[in-house]
């Protein structure tokens, strides 16, 4: 707190203060993030002002909340997921704001009627008539084409080094059962003389 110049800081202020009511003003700006560092609120009504911005994802570390007022706004974006994990939150209110998406799902939100929601043309989901499209509601899915021809790739593969471990023994019995003659004269080779040949030839001109 700043007084005459002067800021002091009350450490345990932040787990005294339990709740935070400032309805009905003429509020402009953002939802300040550090209202999330009063661990000990229970009451937050923010609510018919004229607050902008998105919905601080940090207000989900009021892990003690049992009410929150944001309606009659201007907040923009996604209620963020990670409020549905808020398991003391018994009053949930957003409608007539500009919020878009899908509503969360969780223990809690399943509990909020539809007028904890309404005035929200883009919303989707939950108690609310209009339901979320595949794009909305679920991560995009792959691309069944890049998928297939990953695999045509690893087939070509696999088949390929079969092929040629095939060709290999292949060759390798035609060496080995000294059948290099014929080999040869398919692929038109230079003949090999017999080892044996040699020996025996190289043995008569010694003697």
């Amino acid at each position: 707190m700043s007084n005459k110049g002067t800021e002091l800081e009350y450490e345990k202020l932040s787990n005294l203060i339990t709740a935070i009511i400032l309805s009905n003003n003429s509020f402009v700006g953002e939802i300040p993030t550090s209202i999330a560092n009063l661990k000990g609120l229970r009451n937050l009504d923010l609510s018919n002002n004229n607050l902008q911005g998105r919905i601080p994802l940090s207000l989900s570390n009021l892990t003690a909340i049992e009410s929150m007022d944001l309606s009659s706004n201007m907040l923009s974006g996604n209620i963020p997921q990670q409020l549905s994990e808020l398991t003391s939150l018994e009053f949930f209110d957003v409608s007539d704001n500009l919020l878009t998406g899908p509503i969360p799902r969780g223990k809690q939100f399943d509990t909020f009627g539809k007028s904890s929601f309404d005035g929200n043309p883009g919303l989707c989901g939950g108690p609310l008539s209009k339901k979320c499209d595949n794009s909305e509601a679920s991560p995009p899915e792959e691309d069944p084409h890049s998928e297939s021809v990953f695999a045509f790739g690893w087939k070509t593969v696999v088949i390929g080094y079969a092929s040629g471990t095939i060709i290999g023994v292949i060759l390798g019995h035609i060496f080995s059962t000294r059948k290099y003659e014929w080999l040869a004269k398919t692929f038109h080779l230079q003949p090999k003389a017999n080892g044996r040949r040699r020996r025996v030839e190289r043995h008569r001109q010694q003697m």
